[in-house]
């Protein structure tokens, strides 16, 4: 699968443009402000009906203008061209078309264009708290398993009438047992399922994360990432019986797998701690090419891959690793941008694959 052309009508800084792409490795250089992650953030709202960066859709139309729109044709697996179009005006609901049909339900869309975005921001999984990790194995999870986002969705549904529920309690100095397992047993229930779908991602997903990270840092360094549930030393009903008094305590749910985390580490000690900026981002970089493999693996082709400025606190060997990695057949169409132009050049003239550069700013 690969993204043919793109055009753009006020979208950010861009009145109107057209591209066409190799369905290889594309790069767009130019200095800090020109428009680069803006290009992949149109090709970001192609695939998931959103910005990668921003959730006001509203505030990516270009300063002036009634609307924006985002065109872009797609290849898969020989057939016929697919187009897909985002449309979103001032004050009106944002729609989006597959050929011409328009979805009633943006849902609908996910999956069916995949792709993996690295961006600067990924860092917050290693900086950030809990819940963006958290988070970010719900998202990789819920493009596959639709019975999983259902039963997370229900779980937090149920998490916050518990903690309702306790904090009624403490107001009314007044407690009832009966009331309590109501929630309890949907808690149970569903934080097994849950917490069983998550283990079997992350058996599956942590060997890819560390092949990658072993390529590029040349093996230098080992990673691991470690899941951090209370539902790995014990059984959740127990979990949730002995913590009843805490509970009622502190007026809401202090067991479960709301509390999970995951421990990212690098030779044995916390990257967020002691790893340098360029580990992190490496770190950061493995975890999504991971991604990109495990969707691979799933959907049977290869998702669209884009690299917005990832070279940046990253020495001339791992930049050298992750461009020859990603040039390799395992990967399919990339969009790669940098501010050295010629950093990107020289690495390709001594590569035999298809590339194609777009200096920015390009004129409308």
């Amino acid at each position: 699968m690969f993204l043919h052309k793109l055009s753009l009508s006020n979208f950010k800084n861009y009145g109107h443009c057209d591209l066409v792409f190799s369905d290889k490795i594309n790069c767009f250089t130019g200095n800090n402000g020109v428009g680069k992650t803006n290009l992949l953030d149109a090709i970001h709202y192609l695939s998931f009906c959103k910005s990668y960066f921003n959730p006001a859709d509203s505030q990516n139309i270009r300063h002036g203008q009634d609307y924006f729109a985002i065109n872009g044709s797609f290849h898969r697996n020989g057939d016929s061209p697919d187009l897909v179009q985002c449309v979103q005006k001032r004050n009106q609901r944002k729609r989006f078309l597959l050929n011409k049909k328009e979805y009633e339900r943006f849902s609908d869309h996910i999956g069916n264009f995949p792709l993996v975005m690295i961006s600067p921001y990924d860092r917050d999984l290693i900086n950030e708290g809990s819940e963006v990790r958290r988070r970010y194995i719900d998202s990789v999870i819920s493009q596959f398993d639709k019975l999983y986002l259902d039963d997370l969705i229900q779980y937090n549904k149920v998490l916050i009438q518990r903690n309702a529920l306790l904090k009624s309690f403490a107001e009314r100095n007044f407690f009832d047992s009966s009331q309590l397992e109501i929630w309890d047993c949907q808690l149970i229930r569903l934080g097994r399922l849950l917490f069983e779908k998550r283990s079997k991602f992350l058996e599956s997903f942590i060997p890819i994360f560390q092949h990658y990270y072993t390529y590029i840092s040349r093996g230098i360094e080992k990673v691991d990432v470690r899941y951090d549930s209370q539902l790995c030393n014990a059984e959740i009903e127990t979990l949730i019986r002995e913590s009843l008094s805490r509970d009622r305590s502190a007026q809401f749910s202090t067991v479960g797998i709301h509390k999970d985390d995951l421990e990212f580490t690098l030779d044995g000690f916390q990257v967020k701690k002691f790893g340098s900026q360029g580990q992190q981002k490496s770190f950061v970089v493995a975890i999504k090419l991971a991604q990109f493999d495990y969707t691979r693996n799933i959907k049977g082709y290869k998702p669209v891959l884009l690299l917005d400025d990832v070279f940046d606190k990253l020495d001339d060997v791992r930049v050298q690793q992750l461009i020859s990695l990603v040039s390799k057949h395992n990967f399919g169409q990339v969009f790669i941008t940098d501010t050295s132009e010629d950093r990107i050049r020289k690495i390709f003239d001594v590569m035999d694959i298809d590339h194609k550069f777009f200096s920015l700013p390009i004129q409308d």
